[in-house]
């Protein structure tokens, strides 16, 4: 079945996907939704009817579309097993997950442009402080990482194989800098980083190399 993805450009949710699709060397075709022009074309009454949560990424399997990036993850997996990323052991697998759920949900859904809008317009935050915000939770979120990788990682973030770690951690760092987090704080994480970028999938991934990169 034909694989789209809609994606923006600097979305981390949606950079992850793209590292799985391009590691597993899968075709698919990839639509852009600009997040910020025309108020946000994720809220439009098209991309709601793919996903209720006016999020990215989607990706459509033929006429199904699923939402939520490490549940795409989860089904690239299952669906296209081989070049796995995942391990084969219950409690590995446990501890990737573990690893991958600590960006997913303890760090990134904090220093996402949602939040960070909602503090100004409903709060009357000011941006300095917004931004304070987010670096708060992207280090403390790295913190923790950066510990478990230094307990079980090797070339990757869980041992020496690829995994949903490490699709979660090159984005995330990506964000740091971006919001001026001092990454060197965390030296088994940007390790690891610099292993990963030379890889062909996380570089095709990248933002810049996106069609809708600005």
């Amino acid at each position: 079945m034909s694989l789209v993805l809609r994606s923006y450009w600097r979305s981390s949710c949606s950079w992850r996907v793209r590292i799985a699709l391009h590691w597993k060397q899968l075709s698919f075709d990839l639509v852009p939704v600009h997040l910020v022009a025309n108020g946000g074309e994720q809220h439009s009454a098209a991309h709601r009817a793919l996903n209720p949560m006016r999020e990215l990424p989607v990706l459509s399997v033929g006429d199904t579309h699923i939402a939520q990036s490490m549940a795409i993850l989860e089904y690239i997996e299952e669906a296209h097993p081989s070049p796995p990323l995942l391990p084969t052991d219950p409690l590995e697998r446990a501890r990737v997950r573990q690893m991958a759920e600590v960006v997913n949900s303890g760090t990134q859904p904090l220093q996402n442009q949602r939040v960070m809008k909602y503090l100004g317009s409903t709060f009357e935050i000011p941006r300095e402080q917004q931004l304070a915000w987010s670096r708060y939770w992207i280090a403390l979120g790295l913190t923790g990482l950066e510990a478990l990788v230094d307990q079980h990682g090797g070339a990757c973030c869980h041992g020496d194989a690829i995994s949903f770690a490490d699709l979660c951690l090159v984005p995330q760092l990506y964000n740091a800098r971006r919001f001026e987090v001092d990454v060197s704080a965390f030296p088994n994480l940007t390790e690891v980083e610099s292993r990963l970028n030379g890889l062909p999938a996380f570089a095709a991934s990248h933002p810049d190399q996106q069609p809708d990169t600005p």
